[in-house]
């Protein structure tokens, strides 16, 4: 399929260490695929939904101690501990490659070797990047498939390029106490084994499209963030684009995915991305931004057509399920789910269940890969090669008392300490106690492959280079009263929010100035046919000095870990704050 020596030779060397009985190129053509779902359904590692309901479904099951990333078993190996930084753990990378070498010397005996070419990015865009993963699972194979372009075509794409990444996957014996998810920043290189679970072995999603691709932007002079992209269209049919940035459980799918209530007819939400997105300076001065994936990786339990009727209706074809709730009509069922939970069914386990079993029939973190071109707000330039012009970022976190509905920074360089200083508080479903705060800049602490430090200043160092920066926000949906109760109803009525955030982006919207930057005036925000007060909405953007001032404290112990390497204009913004708070 290819001439390129470099693919060639690497290809070589890891079949003479990993010893596959076979060697399989993946050219993308359904033919192929569908050989590849008949064999997985042949050894149980796909099982066949009700094709009637639910055409081209499958089901599968991972092994139960292999049901989420594992982030204590992701390293960055970089040649300076300091390189790869205090957020994410490190291994010196000739040790590591010599105790890998170990692991993967002979693990895929008795298997194949499938090789799959894949871009990251539309076909033909100059923002698009290649990769070859190397796997021996059909499951990451068929998965990749729908999460990127697959196939002949990347491969001439390539030509005889040497710019690709090279991942290597084994499932191994899914053995939690050898399994390692490696990055080798500047090798371009990912190494995953001893696992099956789509988020450690789907080399292309956070090990590629950010860990990997974080460093190569910084070194490009672009950056790879974790934010979905939407367009919103007003009733006279212009769009504006916004990139957001959230932790988990804040709702970013739903957001990507919006549909605007009843009071706000003529207003439309196109999705371009869900997860991830690839920032440029464009040949006028504004950022763009194009979705690098080709499908949908998302969490099943508490989708419904109450929470996200789009994500819903995208998966109702050609979509792989994992770890979910089987029912006696070859359907699935998740916890959150609309009606009644079924009367039986076999859990992600694969034992019987009924309601009353005790234990729930879905995993909480199961899965669905869903082909993004399913989507029924799909944007219509979710593939343009150039991508979409950003007007706003937006920041979000999870907090009962201290952020404000929506505020806006007062410059890039404030915007991206409003990044840098994002948290949340975690939720019943987190492990652990309720409540506590967790700092995540730019929702990156997982993801970025180098010292954050360092990538606070890539950031500093974009602004002083877009001529034309798009504005910054920072959203809270989750504000609570004295009870506990949220006072916003979220969902579709976040685009009341965005749409301050659009017209402070085209200058048409009041704003008044405060500490922590510049809030809407009492009535931007349309509240028409919402049970909220004037006292309501004075709540939601209350700015309580006290409670701020204790947050500052807690940002300061934060940034304590990045030492020297914090940029001084970080230092700078934080003294600003609590000065500003203080008078």
């Amino acid at each position: 399929m290819t001439s390129n020596k470099v693919v060639l030779q690497w290809l070589d060397e890891m079949v003479a260490l990993t010893k596959p009985d076979k060697v399989v190129w993946i050219d993308g053509s359904e033919e192929q695929l569908n050989e590849l779902r008949k064999e997985a359904l042949a050894t149980g590692e796909l099982i066949e939904l009700n094709q009637d309901k639910l055409p081209g479904c499958y089901l599968h099951r991972a092994a139960e101690n292999d049901v989420a990333r594992v982030e204590d078993r992701t390293f960055i190996c970089t040649p300076t501990r300091e390189e790869a930084g205090p957020t994410n753990n490190w291994m010196d990378p000739t040790e590591m490659y010599d105790k890998l070498t170990k692991l993967f010397d002979g693990s895929m005996k008795g298997r194949t070797m499938y090789v799959i070419p894949f871009l990251m990015g539309p076909l033909g865009s100059p923002f698009s990047k290649v990769g070859i993963e190397l796997t021996d699972s059909i499951y990451v194979v068929l998965n990749m498939a729908i999460m990127t372009r697959v196939g002949k075509a990347v491969m001439d794409q390539l030509g005889d390029s040497e710019d690709f990444v090279k991942g290597l996957h084994s499932k191994k014996d899914i053995d939690p106490e050898n399994r390692y998810i490696v990055h080798f920043p500047q090798d371009n290189t990912i190494w995953s084994i001893n696992s099956g679970y789509g988020g450690n072995v789907l080399l292309s999603k956070k090990c590629f499209a950010l860990r990997i691709a974080s460093y190569q932007g910084k070194k490009e002079g672009w950056m790879a963030e974790h934010m979905l992209i939407l367009g919103l269209e007003n009733p006279q049919g212009e769009v504006k684009y916004i990139a957001a940035a959230f932790p988990s459980a804040c709702g970013k799918t739903n957001l990507a995915m919006l549909i605007p209530p009843e009071e706000l007819k003529g207003y439309k939400v196109w999705t371009v991305g869900d997860d991830i997105a690839w920032l440029r300076i464009g040949e006028d001065g504004r950022l763009w931004a194009i979705n690098p994936e080709a499908g949908f990786f998302g969490v099943a339990p508490g989708t419904s057509s109450k929470t996200n009727p789009n994500a819903l209706a995208t998966i109702q074809k050609n979509t792989i399920f994992t770890n979910v709730l089987l029912t006696p009509e070859g359907t699935v069922w998740w916890e959150g789910l609309d009606g009644e939970p079924p009367r039986e069914g076999i859990d992600w386990r694969g034992n019987p269940w009924t309601p009353e079993s005790g234990v729930k029939g879905a995993h909480p973190n199961s899965r669905f890969t869903a082909p993004a071109r399913q989507c029924p707000c799909i944007s219509p330039h979710w593939e343009d090669p150039q991508g979409v012009p950003i007007s706003a970022i937006i920041f979000g976190g999870r907090r009962a008392k201290t952020a404000p509905l929506v505020y806006e920074a007062f410059n890039w360089q404030h915007g991206v300490f409003v990044g840098a200083t994002m948290a949340s508080e975690t939720t019943a479903a987190a492990a652990g106690a309720v409540g506590v705060v967790r700092r995540d800049p730019m929702a990156m602490i997982p993801f970025c492959g180098y010292n954050m430090a360092d990538y606070f200043r890539h950031w500093l160092e974009m602004g002083r280079k877009i001529p034309n920066p798009p504005k910054i926000f920072h959203v809270n949906w989750f504000r609570t009263d004295e009870n506990g109760k949220f006072i916003w109803p979220g969902f579709g009525d976040n685009l009341r929010v965005l749409n301050w955030i659009i017209e402070r982006c085209e200058g048409k919207a009041d704003a008044v100035e405060t500490p922590i930057g510049y809030l809407p005036v009492p009535d931007a925000i349309n509240i028409e046919g919402l049970d909220i007060g004037e006292d309501t909405m004075k709540e939601l953007l209350k700015v309580d000095k006290k409670v701020w001032l204790e947050d500052v404290s807690a940002q300061k112990e934060f940034f304590k870990q990045f030492g020297d390497r914090l940029p001084q204009e970080i230092i700078d913004e934080l003294k600003a704050l609590e000065k500003r708070l203080s008078e």
